[in-house]
């Protein structure tokens, strides 16, 4: 592993391009111990929510010509809303983060992690395995355990490529030295940690002068679990008026929702129908952000590539989020952050001889979701500055590359960490919600999101005050 010479906060706030005299606004406190594992997870997790608070605290500072906020990042916040996915609860309950098929199987020759939290990927995994039979209350012993056996008889990358090419989500667990010498590994080791790009000079139609930075903003949010979601309830929390689009035949869960939903409205349309169409590009006519987390290629063919977006909406920022990067052999597959740990080596780095292990957090969905967050602000902060359509992209590998090879663990960290000290509650239309409180602060900014999640999919696909 590579010895970092910077601190992690500088490296993602060097990526992002901007002013690193700014990074002496940034203070540090609280106990540390929240993220516990042998890669520097809390390292990652602190920096990703120390550069999201300083693009916001800069992109205040350009917005109302003040001087730029202190910001200070709190390692408690943060642990805590790293899980804040599993410490979510709504009326006393908590929400089962995987599904019974999402887990770690034993092929002939390794290990298979499979993720099938979503009916759709459930089927298509049963489908590719041969394996009859849904997994509902009543059956799901047993489909587990016809899948185990067909697994155990099958090779790793075998159950990979099958289950892919069905459409379904698979991954053979391989080692850090293996994925490096893989061809999209090699791609992903030649990327920085996210990229910032002006499309064209188009002015700035932004007033400034709000207390909030993302005030007056309206963000398309086409994005699903879990890192493009918690960007944009990041913006959300910082005044965006934030509206979240799915297809309506790819249902969400509530509980996801009641996570990831602070904040934001959440819609459904169908863009291969002609009403709903029209109703969406009404809603793109009067957007400023689009931030989108499909696999590549499945919004593309709706016109939605950047430069179509950069033509008929001049000024835009728009925010493309991956699992394995947007090029190379793995460019449109499918991923979450799950498969990227088990692909990568982060399994093997994390487990034992016996079995793979995982991240004490889906850390790499939380902390690409914040590094998607600050460069949407800090291409606001540029785009208030000089113009110009902006193009922002992060992919879940290239956070895991910079996690293994790039950061190092602090010294000295504290125990004691008590996430109860970051969690609060607020009633909301699924009754008394407990959640994380956002960990992203800066001297007189949010403290709270401004609204709780309703029930996913139901508001009106209008922009508010529309």
């Amino acid at each position: 592993m590579n010895s970092p010479t910077t601190s992690g906060t500088s490296q993602a706030w060097a990526a992002l391009g901007a002013d690193s005299s700014l990074l002496d606004r940034v203070s540090y406190g609280g106990p540390s111990g929240g993220l516990p594992a042998r890669l520097p997870v809390m390292e990652l997790a602190r920096a990703t929510v120390a550069v999201c608070s300083l693009a916001a605290a800069e992109l205040t500072s350009a917005t109302t010509g003040r001087p730029v906020p202190r910001v200070r990042v709190d390692d408690e916040a943060v642990a805590t809303a790293f899980l804040s996915d599993r410490l979510v609860r709504a009326e006393g309950r908590a929400w089962s983060t995987f599904a019974p098929l999402s887990r770690f199987w034993r092929a002939t020759d390794g290990w298979v992690r499979t993720h099938a939290n979503y009916p759709h990927h459930q089927a298509r995994l049963l489908a590719a395995l041969g394996v009859p039979g849904n997994a509902d209350e009543d059956t799901v012993d047993a489909v587990v355990d016809a899948v185990a056996r067909t697994i155990a008889g099958l090779g790793a990358r075998e159950v990979e490529e099958t289950v892919y090419a069905a459409g379904g989500l698979a991954v053979a667990a391989r080692g850090p030295q293996d994925w490096a010498k893989s061809e999209q590994g090699v791609l992903v080791a030649g990327q920085p940690l996210l990229t910032t790009t002006r499309i064209d000079d188009a002015p700035d139609r932004r007033p400034g002068g709000a207390a909030l930075p993302c005030a007056g903003l309206r963000v398309l949010d086409l994005t699903r679990v879990l890192a493009g979601p918690v960007a944009t309830r990041t913006l959300a929390l910082l005044g965006a008026d934030v509206l979240r689009i799915d297809a309506p035949q790819l249902p969400e869960s509530q509980e996801a929702h009641n996570d990831t939903g602070m904040g934001k409205r959440s819609t459904t349309l169908d863009l291969r129908q002609t009403t709903d169409r029209r109703l969406f590009e009404e809603l793109l006519d009067a957007a400023d952000v689009v931030v989108t987390g499909y696999r590549p290629g499945a919004l593309e063919r709706f016109g939605l590539t950047p430069e179509a977006l950069a033509e008929r909406r001049p000024g835009l920022v728009i925010a493309q989020l991956s699992a394995w990067g947007r090029y190379g052999p793995w460019g449109e597959r499918r991923g979450f952050d799950s498969l990227v740990q088990v692909a990568t080596g982060i399994a093997e780095l994390e487990g034992s001889p016996d079995s793979p292990g995982t991240l004490p957090a889906q850390a790499l969905d939380h902390g690409t979701g914040y590094l998607l967050a600050a460069g949407i602000l800090r291409a606001l902060t540029e785009q208030h500055r000089t113009g110009g359509t902006r193009l922002v992209r992060v992919a879940l590998t290239q956070t895991a590359h910079w996690l293994i090879h790039d950061l190092a663990p602090a010294p000295g960290e504290e125990e004691g960490f008590d996430a109860e000290h970051w969690l609060t509650e607020t009633d909301s239309p699924m009754g008394r919600l407990r959640h994380a409180l956002p960990p992203v602060s800066y001297d007189g900014g949010p403290v709270n999101w401004a609204r709780p999640p309703g029930p996913w999919g139901t508001d009106a696909p209008v922009w508010s005050g529309a």
